[in-house]
């Protein structure tokens, strides 16, 4: 007779078993593979394209930016800034997440002390047995677990761990974004002190201009025309100097924000003195996808949403669970603790979802929909990527280009103020080809110190755009 339950016994076994198979070789979790992105050659807008994998991006700030004031704001930037910090609050968030996503493959066990009193009804079967009423007390341990059959916290695990990741390259995004800002600021700091420097000496050279135009005024060789029109200018220079020093003011105040600081005064260097002394190396565009803190991020993001995909899908499909439950329970206290108190349960369960309210379906359509969206913004991130290297590759060699025909122009405008001045006082010229004269030699002075810093800006753009400065 035992032999029989016992081959019944198996027989039900084997049975569940040949199903679950069944039913696991209907599902199994995908696996992610990296969508088909778009061509390399296509990437970055260049007639020259890269064939060396070495990129600007691994190169270290501290070697690109050689002053010792910018590396020192930098440093101290990476340390204080706000945005930085809250990055790192949120990647400590996601970090928790992901470690709960590990401890999907272990039970849950609580246990605890318990009382119950129950009131029976004097009708009922219990309350004629029990008059009045029925003490239990136990101290119960539960524990439960379940089996991954289908991949479903497998793929929990892997999402969440997508999701911490992507929270680590925003916290790189964010540093390269800092060291791009702190840089820019700083040689923006730079232009203006040099505008503000010529902007000074044209003022002083049209005070003396001034007097000399008077004095020509005095001699009948000009009218008084001319020395109100001197005069408008000298006033303009000081209106402009007005304004450097309030766009100073700012950009300090936009400095200090960036490195957590109060508002204040910052210690610098000179245009003259910055050399950039990198070579320009973009590096194969498939580089981005590995040195883009965005781009990385972004890919993150795919993976979470591939991964709650396979989660979505896996909620179709019946969970096998095993409960356990023991401890000790008796009707009087002091014999809670007696061998005869202990008791235990063990319950092994087979779920199929059947009737949900549509919730599961709703999960899945919702789940593709965002998986869907996470690769469009994938995608689009990195032609973004590209085209931010583009950009800044192509406004470096045109600054460089254009800031030697900027120095001529200033040489020949001096030369024409110069000779202007020279012949407006041997009666040969007219007093307007001096103002003119005056008027675009400095705008000419002011436009090479904003071709240097654009220079400048672009060499910074492009090690932004190829993911430097994080590392």
């Amino acid at each position: 007779m035992k032999s029989i339950i016992k081959h019944k016994n198996f027989t039900k076994t084997m049975l569940i078993g040949l199903v679950l198979v069944t039913l696991q070789s209907c599902f199994v979790a995908k696996e992610y593979d990296r969508p088909e992105l778009i061509a390399n050659e296509a990437l970055y807008r260049t007639d020259n394209l890269p064939t060396d994998s070495v990129s600007m991006a691994d190169v270290s700030w501290k070697t690109i930016f050689t002053d010792s004031f910018l590396n020192e704001y930098i440093a101290e930037g990476l340390e204080n800034n706000m945005d930085v910090r809250i990055a790192i609050q949120q990647m400590a968030a996601a970090n928790a997440y992901a470690k709960q996503g590990k401890a999907g493959y272990f039970p849950t066990l609580s246990v605890g002390p318990n009382y119950t009193r129950q009131e029976f009804s004097e009708n009922s079967q219990f309350g004629s047995i029990f008059s009045g009423g029925l003490d239990t007390y136990d101290v119960t341990a539960k524990l439960s677990w379940e089996a991954d059959i289908w991949g479903k916290i497998r793929s929990n695990k892997r999402a969440t761990q997508a999701a911490y990741l992507q929270s680590v390259s925003g916290h790189q995004a964010v540093k390269t974004q800092l060291i791009s800002s702190i840089a820019n600021t700083y040689y923006n700091l730079l232009a203006l002190d040099a505008q503000l420097e010529v902007t000074k000496q044209t003022i002083e050279t049209r005070k003396s201009g001034v007097e000399t135009i008077k004095a020509l005024k005095d001699a009948g060789n000009v009218t008084q025309v001319a020395v109100d029109q001197n005069i408008a200018q000298y006033n303009s220079a000081r209106a402009l100097q007005v304004d450097l020093e309030t766009a100073i003011f700012k950009a300090e105040n936009t400095l200090s924000i960036l490195l957590g600081r109060s508002a204040q005064h910052f210690e610098r260097s000179s245009l003259d003195a910055q050399k950039i002394q990198q070579d320009i190396a973009l590096g194969v565009p498939a580089t981005l996808l590995n040195n883009r803190p965005d781009v990385m991020a972004a890919e993150y993001g795919l993976i979470n949403a591939f991964e709650l995909t396979n989660v979505a899908n896996s909620s179709f499909y019946p969970s096998l669970t095993l409960t356990a439950s023991g401890g000790l329970q008796s009707l009087q206290l002091d014999d809670l603790f007696n061998t005869s108190s202990l008791f235990a349960t063990v319950v092994g369960g087979l779920t199929q979802p059947l009737l949900n309210q549509r919730k599961l379906r709703t999960q899945k359509e919702v789940a593709i929909a965002n998986q869907e969206s996470a690769l469009l913004n994938f995608k689009k991130t990195l032609l973004i990527a590209g085209n931010e290297v583009s950009n800044a590759l192509y406004t470096y060699k045109a600054e460089t280009e254009k800031f030697q025909f900027r120095k001529n122009e200033v040489e020949s405008l001096r030369q024409a103020e110069s000779h202007s001045e020279e012949l407006l006082k041997n009666g040969y010229a007219n007093y307007l080809d001096l103002l003119t004269a005056r008027q675009s030699a400095l705008s000419a002075e002011l436009n090479v110190i904003d071709t240097k810093l654009q220079q400048l800006v672009s060499i910074v753009d492009l090690y932004e755009a190829l993911g430097g400065g994080w590392k």
